[in-house]
């Protein structure tokens, strides 16, 4: 059967062997990456580019070269989040260089590529497959230790881009939330990761609860907390539960800055080292 490019429309000799170079430079450039994590999420909404910005700082922070590939197409925050949103990728030969914050994080996004930030991406499943591919074919990533995919929510094309794209994927990390509708959702998400054989799969419970900062009292916002319990019914590792923190939302000056840089002493930001120890632990044991 002739491969078929998107409408149907049967693939040129040209396109054959654009597409034929592109799978090389994606083998070769995942070859150079030692451990692959991708944050993924059942729904918006519950934290998923937090725990995955704060993670790539704490393993930055371990002396690991690490790296960031913010996969969403349509809403790219990363960059926003570290503080490096008006940078912009740059081009060395046929080759984009990722934009590198003062910590040496390396981070790749949408948002460097788009003119305005405020313009929408439309567009349908093959030209997001391809915007994904490419960013992991023509960015000059180099030797990297260890390398988080921000995935958007969902079980759509680019998540599922991801993980087909990476046979060799260390782990999922699935962030979620106590409510049941988050529940529901990140059900999905982890049944379409185990449908691929990919068999290391974490939970992070976020928004688990709020310490009130006059009496310590530790309030439940979004319903008891039953992460572990939670993770068990699904068959896949609790890796741990995170506070709800109100400066997250207050203002941007406070946004663009991992909480684990901006406030290091908070119990957010040692719940995030213990939850990257953890998956270190769990999953990046290679020699």
């Amino acid at each position: 059967m002739a491969e078929e490019h998107q409408h149907g429309q049967e693939m040129s000799d040209e396109d054959k062997k654009i597409m034929m170079e592109q799978n090389i430079n994606i083998t070769r450039n995942l070859s150079n990456i030692k451990y692959k994590i991708a944050v993924m999420s059942g729904k918006g909404g519950v934290g998923k580019s937090t725990v995955a910005v704060n993670l790539a700082q704490v393993f930055n922070a371990m002396g690991l070269k690490t790296a960031l590939y913010d996969v969403d197409i349509h809403g790219p925050n990363v960059p926003k989040m570290l503080g490096i949103e008006n940078e912009s990728l740059n081009v060395k030969g046929n080759k984009l260089i990722p934009v590198e914050t003062d910590d040496g994080i390396l981070v790749a996004s949408m948002a460097f590529l788009l003119e305005n930030k405020g313009s929408p991406v439309i567009w349908r499943g093959p030209q997001k497959t391809g915007a994904i591919r490419q960013l992991i074919s023509d960015v000059a990533w180099g030797n990297i230790d260890v390398m988080i995919f921000d995935n958007p929510p969902g079980t759509g094309d680019e998540p599922l881009t991801v993980l087909q794209m990476i046979p060799d994927l260390d782990a999922a990390v699935m962030v979620t939330t106590p409510s049941s509708v988050s529940e529901e959702d990140v059900i999905k998400c982890v049944g379409m990761t185990k449908l691929l054989k990919i068999d290391n799969i974490g939970l992070v419970e976020n928004m688990s609860y709020f310490e009130c900062p006059h009496c310590n009292e530790k309030i439940n916002l979004f319903g008891d907390s039953k992460g572990k319990e939670f993770s068990e019914a699904m068959e896949v590792d609790y890796l741990g539960d995170l506070p709800f923190r109100t400066s997250v939302s207050e203002s941007a000056d406070e946004y663009d800055t991992p909480i684990v840089k901006s406030d290091p002493d908070s119990d957010a930001a040692k719940e995030f080292i213990k939850i990257a120890e953890e998956i270190q632990k769990r999953y990046m044991n290679k020699d």
